[in-house]
């Protein structure tokens, strides 16, 4: 079953080809990054417009990659949301279009359940039930997956989502934006119990917290004063990496714990982190718990895990009508 995924949800525009919901046969994305940089972060209008003129070629790039035709499509999926709705619009309205004119199936993928089986791509299926941890830019939060379409949410962010505070402490700090490679890479060279940045661990429920992490970093910055902060931006970023890292694992392992099941997936750009990636293969190792992360390519969006996800819902045939439209808040 031949399932083609297009993304639009934030600033990549993506679109794969993927066999029976786990092989990869192309995976095309349009970054936006250099035209966001200048900004300190996404502007929505421009995402939007810049969708508008990469769709095509990358859906395009796509199937002659794949080295296949529309008639060798057994489904278009589409992410609907949650996301920027001007640049869910651009993916719903295409990928409708191709539907309408093709007669192709057309798929609605909520992101979130897209990063969840971004853990089934490229490798065997997991055994449900298990937790899946998502970490990016939007989202924190913490599901237990029993089956495919049965989803329990355990934690959530109550403010920023852990890449939000990545983004923002880069910004802070003068590092550019996206903020998670350069504090990663920053951080390789500090040390991370230099500054005892505030760890939110909400002892009594499974939610995050990283407003205050993001907060007592601005306060140090501003005792600190610029000249010891250029000095000291390794130690920071460490410092910092570690504080959101501890609370990531820390939280997943109590809801190993509480939930008693002994697999998880950990997804969503932050997934890319090498601390944390180390980190979760520590934690499981301990707890004798099977951790599954997709490959680092694998964890920013991208249209893969779009398709990977519209492949169980088209075996199960839940179709959406040419009705379909985006939405930027969708709760899994």
């Amino acid at each position: 079953m031949l399932i083609l995924g297009i993304d639009t949800s934030c600033d990549d525009t993506s679109a794969s080809v993927v066999e029976d919901g786990t092989t990869i046969l192309s995976n095309s994305i349009s970054n936006q990054s250099e035209i966001h940089r200048k900004y300190g972060g996404i502007v929505p209008e421009l995402a939007s417009r810049r969708h508008i003129e990469m769709i095509w070629p990358v859906v395009d790039e796509s199937l002659k990659t794949a080295g296949i035709q529309w008639k060798d499509l057994s489904g278009i999926a589409v992410c609907y949301g949650p996301g920027l709705i001007g640049s869910l619009l651009v993916g719903c309205s295409f990928a409708k279009a191709l539907c309408y004119s093709t007669g192709i199936p057309l798929i609605a993928v909520n992101h979130l359940e897209g990063h969840v089986f971004s853990a089934f791509l490229e490798k065997n299926r997991l055994s449900f039930p298990f937790i899946s941890l998502i970490v990016s830019g939007g989202h924190t939060c913490l599901y237990q997956i029993d089956d495919f379409g049965v989803y329990r949410e355990l934690g959530r962010t109550r403010d920023d989502a852990a890449g939000e505070a990545y983004d923002k402490v880069s910004k802070l700090l003068g590092l550019g934006y996206p903020g998670g490679p350069v504090i990663d890479q920053l951080a390789s060279r500090g040390n991370p119990k230099a500054i005892d940045f505030p760890r939110a661990y909400l002892p009594d429920s499974l939610d995050f917290s990283f407003s205050g992490l993001k907060t007592a970093v601005l306060n140090f910055v501003k005792q600190q004063g610029v000249a010891n902060m250029e000095q000291r931006k390794h130690d920071i970023a460490a410092s910092f990496q570690a504080a959101v890292v501890d609370v990531l694992v820390r939280k997943t392992e109590w809801a190993i714990k509480k939930m008693c099941i002994g697999r998880v997936t950990l997804s969503g750009g932050v997934a890319a982190n090498s601390e944390l990636r180390k980190r979760m293969k520590e934690m499981g190792k301990e707890r004798e718990a099977e951790i599954s992360m997709p490959a680092v390519s694998l964890c920013t969006d991208n249209a893969a895990m779009i398709a990977a996800a519209g492949y169980y819902h088209l075996k199960k045939g839940d179709v959406a009508g040419l009705d379909l439209n985006p939405h930027a808040y969708l709760p899994l």
